[in-house]
């Protein structure tokens, strides 16, 4: 009996996992598996000594918003600055024509010459008066004796410059009146608008 439980002992170690050779596989020891070649992932043995890499960096929308907006209002106050100094430019450059426009037409009122004066007319003026009407009315008493330019001021309206001249006009019967003239700029030539006298 002592044999018989010896030999069933010895067949249950045979059948232990690794322990023969009889037409089964050979299973190693699991230390075997671990000394064989390393795993390799995403095209990497793992376990290796893997180089160094600067780790990404994430994307900054806040920053990229912040730097846009910046150059944008950057954008604007050129935009501003320069657009503002186009309309001083036109100012200052157009406050001398607008003031010898306005001289030269009260001088050929002053004067009597009104087809000069005339001339000097804007074209919406000219529409409203014929040389022959106008003509009548500046002759009408009393008239213009002299005058004095006391102000001139020049600004622009939708973009385009129109400058203001305050006078005071002298009639030959010793009065004085302040009257604006109103100056446009009309085909390339500075014109007097309106009825200033």
């Amino acid at each position: 009996m002592a044999g018989d439980r010896a030999g069933p002992a010895r067949d249950r170690r045979d059948s232990a996992p690794g322990a023969g050779t009889e037409g089964r596989p050979r299973q190693g020891d699991p230390a075997d598996f671990l000394r064989a070649a390393p795993p390799v992932l995403y095209g990497r043995r793992v376990g290796a000594e893997q180089p160094w890499n600067r780790p990404a960096r994430r994307g900054r929308p806040v920053r990229a918003g912040l730097v846009f907006a910046g150059v944008a209002v950057l954008l604007c106050c050129v935009g501003v600055a320069g657009l503002g100094a186009w309309n001083v430019q036109v100012v200052t450059q157009a406050s001398g024509p607008v003031r010898e426009t306005a001289d030269g037409f009260l001088r050929s009122v002053a004067a009597g010459d009104t087809d000069g004066a005339y001339d000097r007319l804007c074209a919406d003026a000219r529409s409203r008066w014929s040389p022959i009407g106008f003509t009548s009315w500046l002759r009408t008493p009393p008239l213009v004796s002299g005058y004095e330019i006391l102000d001139v001021s020049v600004a622009t309206r939708g973009g385009r410059p129109h400058g203001t001249v305050a006078v005071r006009l002298t009639r030959d019967s010793g009065l004085t009146e302040e009257r604006k003239l109103s100056v446009v700029r009309e085909d390339g030539d500075w014109r007097v608008c309106g009825d200033p006298y």
